[in-house]
């Protein structure tokens, strides 16, 4: 970005804040670091909430993600979708498979991001970013356009609304590999959320498309680690994963999602597990705490279930019950 255009985009984040009080941007020291920066009032003074993110985007094998997180960022067409809370990794998941097709296959990438988080230096593929506010005025006209700037994969920030959402089952519905993001806590969940985004006279069309175009759903969080040692994550991950196979594709198709959790805990074979699945073995390796595992789940008598009636097991369930 040459100086000209810093500034630009400078007095363009200003004016933003000046006139709506509230910026989302991104700040980055080269060589050193780079931010994710909300700027807010907060009694008539500005405020900011800074996260940092890493330079170096970490590999699949680094963030410890099942093998299954490869083999879906190896499609050639279809929509993936990582889930979760705000500050639940949904990023760091999502940089971690576009740069795995960076450095494996020759593709053109586009992202389209609110605001740019990591970026990406170009090994085997040719990788264009897209910032709303700055190189584009809103995700919408960014995936009209996408369609006719020859893309093999397009990154979605955050799928917010009708519009960007019809798009970007449009775009994996026309051969292109489509990876977004939403806020929501279960693969049934997110099918729910897309669909009910759409108006009653066209949610019978979106299931259709949905489920010819969606291939997978990522939906994670981050739970406190117990007994951190020195040099490790103070957190760690648990992921909810569902395939799309022709079972689920149809349950999509047929608006039947309550089903679908089951259609998950029978999935083990194709790399799909339930969250509480994910909890409880993490809880039985002593990796976190049952009250960790329970302020997870929403499905707390699911989880008890799986980790059984051991001793530190009863012990621990009579102590959260007792709260």
């Amino acid at each position: 970005m040459s100086k000209t255009d810093l500034y630009n985009a400078q007095h363009t984040q200003r004016k933003n804040l000046e006139q709506n009080w509230e910026l989302d941007c991104s700040y980055g020291v080269r060589g050193l670091a780079r931010f994710r920066v909300n700027v807010y009032k907060d009694r008539g003074t500005y405020a900011a909430a800074l996260r940092a993110l890493s330079s170096k985007i970490p590999t699949i094998e680094a963030l410890g993600l099942p093998n299954i997180v490869r083999e879906m960022s190896e499609k050639p067409r279809g929509l993936i979708l990582v889930t979760g809370p705000t500050g639940s990794g949904k990023t760091t998941t999502l940089a971690s498979m576009i740069n795995n097709i960076n450095v494996t296959r020759a593709e053109h990438i586009l992202t389209i991001e609110d605001p740019i988080e990591f970026v990406y230096e170009p090994v085997k593929s040719v990788i264009h970013q897209r910032q709303v506010g700055e190189d584009t005025k809103s995700f919408g006209n960014a995936l009209k356009s996408a369609l006719r700037e020859d893309p093999d994969v397009v990154l979605v920030g955050e799928l917010r609304d009708l519009e960007t959402i019809q798009l970007a089952i449009t775009a994996a519905e026309t051969g292109h590999l489509v990876f977004g993001t939403l806020h929501t806590s279960s693969a049934a969940q997110t099918v729910d959320r897309m669909v009910d985004v759409f108006p009653p006279e066209q949610q019978m069309q979106i299931r259709v498309q949905l489920s010819n175009s969606l291939i997978s759903v990522f939906s994670q969080t981050l739970v406190p680690r117990k007994n951190v040692k020195p040099g490790e994550f103070g957190r760690t991950l648990a992921q909810e994963i569902m395939v799309v196979t022709p079972a689920i594709s149809n349950l999509i198709r047929e608006g039947k999602t309550s089903q679908i959790y089951s259609a998950i805990q029978t999935g083990g074979k194709l790399g799909m597990i339930t969250l509480e699945k994910v909890l409880a073995d993490m809880y039985k390796a002593g990796t976190i705490s049952f009250e960790s595992a329970m302020s997870k789940t929403s499905r707390p008598d699911e989880l008890q279930r799986l980790i059984g009636s051991g001793q530190a097991g009863q012990m621990n369930e009579s102590s959260y019950q007792r709260r």
